[in-house]
């Protein structure tokens, strides 16, 4: 039984949210880098894609980056960047190859932090890929223009279509919700300093203001 804070949502706002979801990923063509992010989440497919991306040659060195989630705390318990390098570890990645950034509680610190970290091993770094999940694609894009703006960023995410994510975390309004909370953070983020500005296209932010009216809420900013 689907509970209400799981419940399905409708073919309307499934179109909806589709429509988000395409405008937060940025479609960059993967290329190489001379480092990659991986930025801390709830999901293990960012350090899978990862280990996918490494093994395919694209950079040499990783870090993930990433303390407690704040969503799900009782998930990654040692911090998200200590699961994700284990489960990178895990699928073949070699240890040399990974650097750890265990503090950071925002998308800006992780870029910022791991920068840093970069720093101090003396990698240096012209081109950076960022893996994220797919719907944190523009923000973080828009995150690392703010904050390490003398490098190239190149976006990337684990290939999945909307309604395979969906399956993927088993709830479909926890996925909504986030989708909009992303997005209101893309629109608000500039202002506060954090990000460049991104444009929002009129159909997306109407289907994002339509799906705010209909309840999709819980992961907005705080006022």
């Amino acid at each position: 039984m689907t509970t209400d804070t799981q419940r399905a949502i409708t073919d309307d706002q499934r179109q909806r949210a589709r429509l988000i979801w395409d405008y937060h990923q940025m479609g960059h063509q993967l290329r190489p880098a001379d480092a990659a992010i991986g930025l801390g989440s709830h999901d293990l497919g960012v350090p899978a894609f990862c280990a996918e991306l490494y093994q395919a040659g694209l950079f040499p060195t990783l870090v993930f980056s990433g303390g407690p989630n704040p969503t799900h705390p009782g998930r990654f318990p040692r911090g998200e960047a200590v699961h994700f390098r284990e489960h990178a570890l895990a699928l073949g990645v070699p240890d040399g190859a990974v650097l750890l950034e265990p503090k950071a509680r925002n998308t800006g610190q992780n870029i910022t932090f791991s920068r840093d970290v970069l720093a101090a091993a003396g990698i240096a770094v012209k081109t950076v890929l960022l893996v994220a999940m797919p719907y944190m694609e523009r923000r973080a894009f828009a995150t690392a223009r703010k904050v390490w703006p003398e490098v190239e960023v190149i976006c990337a995410s684990a290939p999945l279509e909307f309604d395979d994510y969906l399956k993927t975390i088993g709830d479909e309004k926890l996925v909504v919700d986030q989708l909009v909370g992303d997005l209101q953070r893309v629109i608000e983020y500039p202002k506060l300093g954090f990000a460049i500005e991104q444009d929002v296209p009129e159909d997306v932010h109407a289907a994002y203001q339509s799906l705010l009216d209909d309840g999709f809420d819980s992961r907005l900013l705080n006022p």
